[in-house]
């Protein structure tokens, strides 16, 4: 074990815990500390010196000790040293009584011979204070209100010797706020209370007192809002500051006058036409009193009387708005009942009956005012018709066509019923409806329409309405004749009445359709010699046609959807007459005649060719008609030639013609077109002949055809 370590000293500075020093110890690890009071003792186990020994009780004798510890044990106590605890704090109890003092009282200490007291503000402005008593309380006073204060007390002993401190902070209770202000809302009915803060002030409570009525209003901030004030009664208006240490004393009391209640027990009567009477009661705190009066116009007027009552000046048909307000110097009260006086409505003016049709019209008038309902009644035909609305518009339907009505619009209102003077207006209704009796074709382009007249002096307008446009004719009477109407159309006919009243509605429509149109164009073109072709332009409201060619020899006709057709059985140098008939879907068709078509002229036949003894070769045939000139047409390898004849014959010659080759040899008539000759080979048949040489240089003219080959 280690050896003993020796105390160099012992003291206390806190009433439950001594501190030690010695000398260090060789060899030693820890030391034990030991406190004995002779009931009890207290063992502490530290590293090195010093040592303190804790939860110790104050003002006690303790013997103090030390023991050197390490691996192998414990060493003997050192010697002892006598050391006495100091005396405990004092346990403050603190508050202020009011806003510049602080009360401070304590529990006596024991063995304590007198106290120390000392007293400063936390934020180190003004001097210290510091009291010794041998009392357990005392005052500290001529404070800063609302100021926080650091206290801090402590006890000697016999001895002088001072014990442990107690540090407690308090605030000083605030001054009562000062230049109290009362700002009241009248509309709100509400008041607005300020003042200037008080240091050290946490909250303020406002006091709004009436009688037995008391209102309060916390806050934190230099100003409060009272709420649900009454009207027509006075108040007293106080503040008190608080913080944690208590309250100010309440400001002196500052007087509130609310506005005055709402004037009651009003009457509105009218006392003559034309004038208005307007009374009430008086009310408390109410100085003087404006009557308010807005007609619906918008119009408003007032008076402005410190009696009880005030005479306006009315109109019919006006409904009258009227609140009465009471004043003082805190304002105007809170709107009260608003009454409304409504006079007798007068009579609609601007009065207008427009015609929506020939049974309907809408009557319209300028808005009466006060009135709440209008009766439009109309009398004349067979009875009366009504109509009731709210609206300044009625419309009076079912009424007789082409008939005088007398209307009368009247107007009601809930207070003062109806206003009967009002003078009618008479009307017309328009004419009545026209009913088409027969529409008549005159003509390709005119047709004729038939109505049956119902109305007296009415103008009747016939329309023909179609995609090609409209045609209009009129009439007084009952017939009227539409011209010019294009073919290919189709249209829907229709008749109105016109008079001064207004325009009757439209007929029941009737279709029309007229002819198709003629095709503009047409052309005839021959394909062979009996297959001519013919084809036209469209021909507007045509479906399908029909081409005719026709002569004494006979007739030719086609039927065709289209514009083309072929006709055959076409007789040769015949002339023809044309004639086309265009069909509508409906069956309408207009006949079409054009300028006459002639066939071309017959070829010759028996064809045959002759050698002559000059090296020609001579071409014969037959005529179909002695007045026909006919060519003959040689065409070979070795060239072309051509003969006509004289006049009256039927065959010609070719001189000097090469032999040892094969000609194609075409007759055909010759027709004078003017100054031209037009050949028609095209549709006459043509032979082939070979003209061969024999030793010389005239050979033999051989056929070529079907069968074979053959000397002529």
């Amino acid at each position: 074990a280690p050896d003993t370590p020796v105390i160099d000293q012992a003291y206390s500075k806190l009433s439950n815990s001594i501190t030690v020093e010695w000398r260090a110890v060789p060899g030693a690890t820890n030391y034990m500390l030991t406190a004995e009071d002779g009931d009890s003792f207290v063992e502490t186990i530290v590293k090195n010196s010093p040592g303190t020994v804790t939860g110790l009780k104050p003002a006690t004798l303790y013997r103090i000790t030390v023991r050197s510890i390490n691996s192998g044990g414990k060493s003997q106590p050192s010697p002892f040293r006598k050391v006495k605890t100091v005396l405990a704090a004092p346990i403050l109890s603190v508050h202020s009584p009011s806003c510049d003092s602080i009360a401070v009282s304590w529990k006596a200490v024991h063995m304590a011979a007198g106290f120390s007291v000392s007293l400063m503000r936390s934020d180190g402005l003004g001097r210290m204070l510091k009291q010794n008593t041998t009392n357990t309380s005392l005052i500290f006073t001529n404070l800063d209100p609302g100021a926080l204060y650091t206290i801090k007390a402590y006890a000697w002993n016999a001895n002088g010797m001072p014990g442990d401190d107690f540090t407690y902070n308090q605030r000083t209770s605030p001054n009562a706020p000062v230049d109290v202000k009362v700002a009241f809302s009248s509309g709100a009915l509400r008041a607005v209370v300020s003042w200037m803060p008080s240091e050290g002030a946490l909250s303020y409570s406002v006091t709004v007192s009436s009688g037995l009525l008391q209102l309060r209003c916390n806050t934190s901030s230099a100003s409060c809002t009272v709420p649900s004030l009454q009207c027509g009664s006075e108040y007293s208006v106080s503040v008190t500051a608080y913080n944690d240490a208590g309250s100010s004393e309440p400001t002196d009391a500052v007087s509130l006058k609310t506005i005055p209640c709402a004037p009651v027990n009003i009457s509105i009567e009218e006392d003559e036409r034309g004038h208005l009477l307007v009374s009430w009661s008086s009310v408390s705190l109410g100085h003087y009193y404006v009557v308010f009066v807005k007609s619906d116009d918008g119009l408003e007027v007032h008076c402005n009387t410190s009696y009880t009552q005030c005479h306006f000046q009315s109109d019919c048909g006006f409904t009258y708005f009227i609140s009465v307000f009471a004043y003082n110097k805190a304002g105007q009260s809170p709107l009260g009942d608003v009454f409304n006086y409504t006079t007798a409505p007068c009579c609609p003016s601007d009065f207008r009956a427009a015609f929506m049709s020939s049974d309907t019209v809408r009557v319209t008038w300028a808005p009466v005012r006060g009135a709440d309902l209008y009766e439009t009644r109309a009398a004349g035909g067979s009875g009366v018709v009504l109509c009731r609305d709210t609206a300044t518009a009625c419309t009076l339907s079912a009424l007789q066509c082409s008939t005088a009505y007398n209307i009368t619009v009247y107007s009601f209102s809930e207070a003062r019923g109806s206003n009967t003077s009002c003078a009618p207006q008479y009307v017309a209704t328009a004419p009545c409806s026209p009913e088409i009796k027969n529409i008549t074709k005159e003509g390709l382009s005119v047709i004729t329409v038939q109505w049956q007249p119902n109305n007296e002096e009415a103008m009747y307008v016939i329309t023909a309405r179609g995609e090609a446009g409209l045609w209009h004719c009129t009439s007084t009477g009952n017939s009227c004749t539409l011209m010019d109407l294009p073919c290919g159309s189709a249209f829907s006919v229709s008749a109105i009445a016109r008079s001064p009243a207004g325009q009757s509605f439209p007929s029941y429509s009737i279709p029309l359709e007229t002819a198709p149109c003629c095709p503009n164009d047409l052309l005839l073109t021959q394909v062979t010699q009996s297959v001519t072709n013919i084809s036209w332009s469209v021909g507007r409201g045509a479906q399908t046609y029909i081409t005719t060619l026709e002569s004494p020899k006979g007739q030719a006709k086609c039927h065709t959807l289209q514009t083309y057709c072929l006709l055959g059985c076409i007789t040769c140098g015949t002339n023809y007459t044309v004639s086309l008939r265009a069909i509508s879907e409906t069956g309408l068709t207009s006949s079409c005649t054009y300028q006459g078509y002639s066939s071309s002229a017959c070829c010759p036949s028996g064809v045959k060719l002759y050698r002559l003894s000059n090296n020609g070769i001579r071409v014969f045939w037959r005529a179909s008609d002695e007045t026909i000139n006919y060519k003959a047409d040689l065409h070979g390898s070795k060239g072309n030639f051509s003969c006509t004849p004289s006049s009256g014959l039927s065959h010609c010659d070719v001189t000097k013609i090469p032999c040892g080759d094969v000609y194609t040899v075409v007759v055909a008539p010759v027709t004078d077109k003017g100054p031209k000759l037009t050949l028609f080979s095209s549709f006459c048949p043509k032979k082939i002949y070979s003209v061969t040489c024999s030793g010389s240089s005239v050979g033999m003219v051989i056929y070529r055809g079907k069968s074979n080959a053959k000397h002529i």
